[in-house]
């Protein structure tokens, strides 16, 4: 079943729709998104289980991949250029796969189809012990985690997920959800081996990160044959964070080819 997801639209033109990756929201595009609206209509979208989406049991990418088609076509987006970092890359991957005529081009950053042994299943537990209903501020979350969680850039991503209701802390993702999918999350649908997306594709990675090696380039171009792969120097894997000027500019020139 479908889960209505939220979204945050800038400016008009041809459609660009991003994804997010786990853990994050729509919110953390904002600067992007705003450089995109100069020439297009941009749909920021917060998947299921984060930011101000609903939540579902389910967290695998082919649910994932069809909500977002769903929010396509009740929001009158016939087809977009995706964009989809880390998670929100494989789910934008499985839409090209699954539905292609709803992609007229797609973005990717730093993920491959492949299976990851980067299974975050400790940020996850790390997240559920902290003990909420104990917690007066922020500065006792981040002291807590830091138990668990030694790396303050770390802490400090995942903590924007910890929100304020009724005058209690509570988390905007759905923590059950994402440890009881992880090992779907980490992974990629066998059934789409033998599919093919062969509209533009641009892959962009960091040359800091372990994300996508060079014995992924050869899966990548098997699944999708017009890909052009692209590293960005001294970025991580949220390259889109770390280097926002040279993701934007490649991302225009790849959105702007005829």
């Amino acid at each position: 079943m479908p889960v209505a997801l939220n979204s945050v639209e800038y400016g008009a033109g041809r459609p660009v729709v991003i994804l997010h990756g786990l853990f994050d929201s729509a919110r953390n595009w904002h600067s992007i998104a705003v450089r995109l609206s100069e020439r297009y209509r941009v749909c920021v979208l917060d998947l299921r289980n984060h930011g101000a989406s609903g939540w579902a049991d389910v967290m695998d990418y082919e649910e994932l991949a069809a909500d977002v088609a769903n929010f396509m076509g009740s929001h009158d987006v016939g087809n977009a250029s995706v964009i989809g970092h880390g998670m929100g890359g494989k789910t934008a991957m499985v839409l090209a796969l699954m539905k292609p005529e709803r992609v007229s081009a797609l973005a990717v950053l730093d993920i491959a189809p492949v299976t990851y042994s980067h299974d975050h299943f400790a940020l996850v537990e790390a997240l559920r012990e902290l003990p909420l209903a104990k917690i007066r501020s922020r500065r006792e979350a981040d002291q807590a985690l830091g138990e668990n969680v030694p790396e303050m850039g770390v802490r400090q991503f995942l903590l924007q997920n910890l929100v304020v209701r009724e005058g209690r802390f509570s988390w905007r993702i759905n923590l059950d959800a994402l440890f009881a999918g992880m090992e779907d999350l980490t992974g990629f649908p066998v059934s789409l081996s033998e599919c093919c997306y062969d509209g533009d594709s641009l892959f962009l990675y960091g040359g800091k990160s372990d994300y996508v090696q060079a014995e992924h380039h050869g899966i990548i171009r098997k699944l999708f044959p017009d890909a052009r792969l692209e590293c960005v120097d001294s970025a991580g894997h949220r390259l889109h964070a770390e280097q926002p000027e040279a993701v934007t500019s490649r991302l225009m020139r790849f959105l702007g080819k005829p």
